[in-house]
């Protein structure tokens, strides 16, 4: 049998978005490659605890990664060796948590300043615009963008959910400027052979202009988006409405933001104001 075909037709069956196929046929392909001595079908819990003791101890994957792969792990075993195995993994894990770099108004600002290539300041203008994932912004077709009500349909995103979000006038005339120099055919920014561009473009011209910006930050091109949510929120936008524009389904995540919201915390009176100091 081949169990990466037969993982791969049971996804597409359960109707998982091509992102998430991916991911999952990625790591049972490497789950089986650590254990190619092994018949999947004796594969047992022990092996799958040596497995994520490498993934963690040598490979260093962080405990989502690891959980991503408990989770591909546990729907290979139901959909293709057809055992529910309900493999858990996470009890009395102490889970390291990072808040997200943002960067500034004025850092975007400098940031989009310095792309004097139109093709690449559109695309980081319009994660920012509109606060995109990465794969977000290089699904968008054409027909998504509807200048007459001024939103952007963002179609099968994460959890294969669609969401519409508002289009900014100025990030319309830039689009309008873009479209008539490159005139896109399917995909708002295609590559080579008319596809839509790659996310690794995006990636290394992010790296470029921020060099060029002279942003010293650690930041990635999803930076962009944690930083349209901050400013949002500093802006006193209601955070249920910042929920709906990042496509987030839990409210939680979106409540991320206060943690790292300036607004957030110029509102904090430390007691020492209450004490003469001088």
């Amino acid at each position: 049998m081949n169990y990466l075909k037969e993982f791969e037709k049971s996804l597409i069956r359960c109707r998982y978005s091509k992102r998430t196929q991916q991911t999952y046929i990625h790591q049972i392909n490497n789950f089986l490659n650590f254990l190619k001595q092994v018949n999947p079908q004796k594969i047992g819990i022990k092996e799958i605890d040596d497995y994520l003791y490498i993934c963690t101890k040598d490979k260093d994957y962080s405990l989502s990664t690891i959980k991503q792969i408990v989770g591909s792990i546990n729907l290979f075993y139901r959909e293709v060796l057809k055992k529910d195995l309900n493999y858990f993994y996470g009890k009395n894990i102490r889970q390291t948590h990072y808040l997200p770099t943002v960067l500034s108004v004025a850092e975007v600002q400098r940031l989009l300043s310095v792309c004097k290539n139109l093709k690449h300041k559109t695309i980081l203008t319009v994660i920012y615009a509109l606060g995109l994932r990465l794969g977000e912004v290089l699904n968008l077709k054409v027909s998504d963008i509807d200048s007459d009500r001024m939103e952007v349909n963002i179609r099968q995103a994460k959890g294969n959910r669609d969401r519409i979000v508002f289009l900014p006038k100025n990030s319309l005339d830039l689009l309008r400027s873009y479209f008539l120099e490159y005139k896109p055919n399917k995909f708002l920014f295609e590559g080579q052979g008319r596809d839509k561009y790659s996310s690794t473009s995006v990636q290394k011209l992010l790296k470029k202009y921020l060099k060029l910006a002279k942003i010293t930050k650690k930041a990635s091109v999803h930076t962009l988006r944690h930083s349209f949510a901050t400013h949002l929120l500093e802006q006193g936008t209601d955070i249920r409405f910042i929920q709906e524009l990042l496509g987030h389904k839990n409210i939680a995540t979106t409540q991320l933001y206060t943690k790292i919201s300036k607004s957030s915390l110029k509102n904090i009176k430390s007691p020492i104001e209450n004490i003469t100091l001088i």
